[in-house]
């Protein structure tokens, strides 16, 4: 047990706690917007396409409401909806790795140009200190 806490104080003091807060805390306002996009954008198109179809209250009944007991439905709609917002969310990441993985080859393109002209450089600089020698 004591090396269990151990364990969990190094991990909870590498900072990767912050890092994952701040994930949840972007995440969760990121898919805000991805559920207005859904809600208020796509699904009322899609609705027009379909014949004013509201997706959200799709459903089909499974037992009908009988006094006090509710109804038993399926909720095909929601599951829908739900779908094209996962969808939305892996595309918007896909997308923004892509570019982020981009831009660290350029970096990393950048990076090896500077690393190769300073061993030109020092190459250069190593035949002028041996001619000098030379004289």
């Amino acid at each position: 047990m004591k090396k269990f806490i151990e364990d969990f104080k190094a991990f909870a003091l590498k900072g990767n706690i912050i890092d994952l807060a701040v994930a949840v805390v972007v995440g969760g306002a990121f898919n805000t917007i991805v559920k207005s996009l859904v809600n208020d954008i796509i699904m009322p198109i899609i609705g027009v396409l379909t014949g004013g179809i509201n997706f959200t209250q799709f459903h089909i009944v499974l037992v009908h409401a009988v006094g006090k007991k509710p109804a038993v439905t399926l909720n095909i709609g929601m599951f829908i909806q739900n779908v094209i917002n996962f969808l939305i969310i892996a595309l918007s990441i896909f997308v923004v790795i892509k570019l982020f993985s981009k831009l660290q080859r350029k970096k990393e393109k950048e990076e090896e140009e500077v690393e190769e002209k300073i061993e030109e450089n020092t190459e250069l600089l190593r035949e002028i200190r041996d001619l000098l020698k030379d004289k």
